[in-house]
């Protein structure tokens, strides 16, 4: 079965730090596209970052820039989502999401069930 599994979301303070992991099971990650989006209550989900096979990554949300980076290895089969800095507006369910197209902003066709990250004092 192909499957995204998140974890590291939790409650963190205003200015913490949370890693997430985004790890493939049922298929390998080496040539996968991966995307990270986040998602409000009442909000529609929006696309934080979009990571290629190749490790080049693209970010798409400007309240994030220099705060939030990507990584993969791949040899681990895992996609590493990095958030320093947090706010409380940063607080949401965070998702994975991969495709086998190599190109930023086509749709993705496996999801994972999401992370709640909480950024509150």
């Amino acid at each position: 079965q192909v499957q995204l599994v998140e974890s590291g979301g939790g409650l963190v303070q205003p200015g913490g730090s949370l890693t997430l992991s985004c790890t493939a099971s049922g298929f390998t990650l080496d040539y996968w596209r991966i995307g990270w989006f986040r998602q409000t209550p009442g909000q529609g989900r929006e696309e934080i970052s979009c990571i290629r096979s190749s490790g080049e990554s693209t970010y798409y949300i400007n309240s994030v820039a220099g705060r939030f980076t990507i990584s993969r290895d791949n040899a681990k089969n895992t996609v590493y989502p990095q958030m320093n800095s947090l706010k409380p507006d940063d607080t949401a369910v965070y998702y994975c999401a991969a495709d086998r197209r190599q190109v930023c902003g086509l749709p993705y066709e496996t999801w994972g069930q999401g992370t709640q990250v909480t950024v509150s004092s």
